[in-house]
């Protein structure tokens, strides 16, 4: 389709009120992420909805709704809605990083993948917990600081920059200045 003929469907669907946007292409592998986000931050009190630019949890020490002023945690998301172009061998892997506020990731949980090697590769707990601890300045190479994997390199390689990625973008955008 030319670019005249793309802006022209754009202008048709949004002047008979269909909304385009990337929400409405979000896979939900887990839809109710309470025990993952928990696991990010075992001593949060609450966590806010999912919401924001770029989509993202906030988690709080003290409730919000109870402490208005109860300082963030740190934040949570999903690295398919950061880089929805990363794709490991089979598709894209679907992971929820952790974040403090000063860059530090406190976690990573896969939540659904595809690979055919995912089961030796990116599911075992040894995978995801390389990263807590990892500062978003941090190389994340593998080979290097990551783990590499015979016969998976496709897949950790993937997921490796998918989790450092959207860690930086998020950090960009969601962290106070002096932590980025």
């Amino acid at each position: 389709m030319n670019s005249r003929k793309k802006l022209a469907a754009l202008v048709l669907s949004l002047s008979c009120g269909v909304a385009v946007a990337a929400a409405a292409e979000r896979i939900f592998t887990t839809p109710n992420p309470a025990a993952e986000l928990k696991r990010l931050f075992p001593n949060a009190a609450a966590f806010s909805a999912l919401t924001g630019d770029p989509l993202h949890f906030t988690a709080y020490a003290a409730d919000p709704k109870t402490n208005p002023s109860a300082p963030p945690l740190g934040v949570a998301f999903w690295t398919t809605d950061l880089v929805p172009q990363e794709h490991g061998y089979h598709g894209p892997i679907h992971i929820l990083v952790g974040m403090d506020m000063t860059g530090v990731l406190t976690g990573v949980v896969v939540t659904y993948n595809s690979e055919p090697y995912g089961y030796f590769s990116v599911e075992p707990p040894k995978f995801a917990m390389q990263f807590k601890g990892k500062k978003i300045g941090d190389p994340f190479r593998v080979g290097g600081d990551v783990d590499v994997v015979s016969r998976a390199s496709i897949s950790i390689a993937s997921a490796t920059r998918a989790i450092r990625d959207s860690a930086r973008i998020a950090a960009r955008q969601l962290l106070p200045e002096a932590a980025k």
